[in-house]
């Protein structure tokens, strides 16, 4: 398991636990910020200007 699906499996057993488990898309959100394809400021935006259009 590398250090990014280690990450990203926590986060989910966390979240899993709050009754709000992650999607396809938050993982591959996450997966993108912690390799470095994307910052963590532009994909807030992105998930902000999202839930404004509905």
């Amino acid at each position: 398991m590398t250090e990014t699906e280690r990450i990203i499996a926590n986060t989910n057993a966390t979240m899993t636990m709050e009754d709000m488990p992650l999607t396809s898309a938050d993982m591959q959100r996450i997966s993108d910020c912690l390799v470095g394809k994307k910052s963590f400021n532009t994909a807030v935006n992105e998930l902000i200007a999202q839930y404004r259009k509905t």
